[in-house]
């Protein structure tokens, strides 16, 4: 799967699919909330998302993520997941660690996630 290239529109869809688990609809108050941005920075980023196919918005404004935006939201989520447990794994505080894997998720390459994944299930 080709990487966007951009951290932002990467966090703003790992954030729908988190709270795509939590709640029914997810709407932008929501990830404006979980996220710490404005509603108007959220609408020009989902309109953004919209238009490069990665999410839909529907007629009661719930935002919702189409395969493509699904597949890639799924795969930035899972590198978070093996990348906190890989760093609390070598002795880093977990918070810290969750801190870390979610700028290191941006940045890694798929080379360097497959060995962590190969340490991760023989430690």
């Amino acid at each position: 799967m080709s990487k966007i290239y951009n951290e932002s529109e990467e966090m703003y869809l790992e954030t729908i699919l988190i709270l795509k688990d939590e709640k029914k609809d997810v709407h932008a108050i929501d990830i404006s909330n979980r996220m710490g941005f404005s509603r108007a920075s959220v609408s020009r980023a989902m309109q953004n998302l919209k238009t490069k196919g990665y999410i839909d918005i529907m007629s009661n404004d719930a935002i919702v993520l189409l395969k493509k935006g699904e597949e890639y939201a799924s795969k930035i989520y899972s590198r978070h997941k093996l990348l906190t447990e890989f760093l609390k794994k070598i002795g880093v505080e977990e918070h810290i660690a969750e801190d870390d894997a979610c700028k290191i998720e941006h940045v890694v390459s798929d080379e360097t996630i497959e060995v962590i994944k190969k340490f991760n299930s023989t430690n």
